[in-house]
């Protein structure tokens, strides 16, 4: 499952250099060439990471960053500063304005690509981890496959999420808010019962391999993923 990456650059060459990067590198680019056009593609898709240049025309990365903080279904997403202004003072008002980390121009885009990892890997592991294999059940976050014996078991995306979750955190009890808020993430609108639905259909995509078992209803708690199959 490649993270999506907006790149909000004005300087094309630039966009196109880390665009290309990012491809190479397994990521989804996204490009806008100002924080208007970012702001319409956000409204469209949320972004697993976003690449903010400060000098834009219009408004500026400080204030989009602020702006974006300040919105519940946006204040979550990871912000890294990429700007000429390389002085401490520049740096701390970046950091300050929510950015996760602040890269100057110019810039290697092998060390841009180590930061984006860096950064997901803190905000959302599950985009960059390795392959899991929990009871012949096997899951590779990089191509978004899940396999039982070597066959292909087909998947939704947020089953995918969902499975990952529970197979990072095998005989861990979560409660249903506690799935919401690392699955679902920001998204405030989804109710707890959401979870019961895809819980639902996750256990259906894995009956056929004999799998759905592992996906355990604690009564009273919540739920959890576990070769043991006592409760």
């Amino acid at each position: 499952m490649a993270a999506n990456i907006l790149i909000v650059e004005d300087e094309e060459s630039i966009l196109e250099l880390i665009a290309i990067n990012l491809h190479q590198s397994g990521f989804n680019p996204m490009r806008a060439l100002n924080a208007e056009y970012a702001d319409k593609l956000i409204q469209e898709a949320i972004p697993d990471l976003i690449i903010l240049d400060w000098m834009l025309p219009g408004m500026n990365g400080i204030e989009f960053a602020k702006r974006l903080r300040s919105n519940s279904s946006t204040k979550k997403i990871p912000i890294i500063m990429l700007t000429a202004k390389s002085d401490e003072e520049n740096k701390i008002v970046g950091l300050e304005s929510g950015a996760d980390d602040y890269l100057t121009k110019p810039f290697s885009p092998r060390e841009l690509v180590a930061r984006i990892k860096a950064v997901l890997r803190r905000k959302s592991p599950e985009l960059i981890d390795d392959p899991i294999k929990i009871s012949n059940l096997h899951l590779d976050p990089s191509t978004h496959r899940v396999e039982s014996n070597g066959a292909t078991i087909k998947i939704g995306p947020t089953e995918f999420k969902l499975l990952h979750f529970f197979m990072k955190n095998p005989d861990r009890v979560f409660s249903r808010n506690h799935i919401l808020d690392k699955v679902w993430g920001n998204q405030s609108e989804i109710d707890d019962r959401t979870v019961d639905v895809h819980i639902k259909r996750l256990r259906d995509v894995l009956t056929n391999n004999g799998h759905d078992k592992l996906v355990q209803t604690v009564r009273g708690m919540g739920y959890r993923f576990s070769e043991n199959q006592e409760n």
